[in-house]
């Protein structure tokens, strides 16, 4: 019998999780490195990144800024260089830019959909010749709910436009690849505590619109995303594949 703890664990492996210099990255850094991973941090924020990797022995900072095409081939490149393999990709990185669409500018637009869904397509197309060569990889895409239903009246059409991009590339990138031993999956987070976030855990109109909507009346805490995530980037969910894991507390139940 396979110890069910044990597949949980990614001993001798190597992550990149982007967008890792604060907020939900950070913690996903922090989560994978638990379970023995050698996590490779990134964002654009060196200062913050070399902080984090002070707290994780072994941890690899590399600073880049997704949207930029050549940023991504360094990352990688650099990662193979100094760590040696790929087993695990978290795109995480993401922003957003809320806004109406009549004022919405087609810059706005495309700069939101270059870090939140093309440097998700980019990054995994650079890992996977890695990753399959090997016949093992997992790729764990950081979409939304967002990506579901929209989020009005939070006006947001950049955002939700990526992010159901991701679900959807989710999908087919898992067809593409799990014959050839990579998996593709989405994590799908609803209102949790970050940068993007900041202010909606106290602000008045916001915590009556969670508690009105939401199938739990409260923001998600960062460690009620840690089992999903998990599952998805290790052993324990190797038949799952194409899957995008909603962990919104009901919000998209309704």
């Amino acid at each position: 019998m396979v110890d069910p703890l044990q597949q949980f664990r990614l001993d001798g492996k190597v992550a990149i999780v982007t967008g890792a210099s604060s907020g939900l990255g950070e913690h996903f850094a922090r989560v994978l490195h638990a379970v023995g991973a050698t996590v490779v941090v990134t964002a654009r924020r060196a200062e913050r990144l070399d902080g984090l990797v002070a707290e994780l022995p072994g941890a690899v900072a590399i600073a880049a800024d997704v949207s930029d095409a050549d940023a991504r081939e360094r990352l990688v490149a650099e990662t193979l260089e100094r760590v040696g393999r790929i087993d695990v990709l978290v795109n995480n990185a993401g922003i957003s830019e809320v806004i109406g669409i009549e004022q919405e500018s087609l810059d706005t637009f495309r700069s939101v959909l270059e870090v939140n869904t093309t440097a998700v397509w980019h990054l995994t197309k650079l890992c996977v010749p890695h990753m399959t060569e090997r016949g093992s990889g997992s790729i764990v895409n950081v979409a939304s709910m967002l990506g579901h239903v929209g989020s009005a009246p939070i006006k947001q059409a950049n955002y939700c436009a990526s992010k159901g991009a991701v679900v959807n590339l989710t999908r087919e990138l898992a067809l593409q690849l799990g014959r050839k031993g990579v998996r593709v999956n989405a994590l799908c987070p609803g209102y949790f505590p970050s940068e993007m976030t900041a202010g909606m855990e106290s602000d008045e109109g916001s915590v009556r619109y969670i508690q009105t909507y939401g199938g739990m009346p409260r923001m998600g805490e960062p460690h009620e995303l840690d089992g999903a995530l998990l599952l998805l980037a290790t052993d324990a969910g190797s038949y799952v594949n194409g899957h995008s894991l909603l962990v919104d507390g009901g919000f998209t139940a309704r």
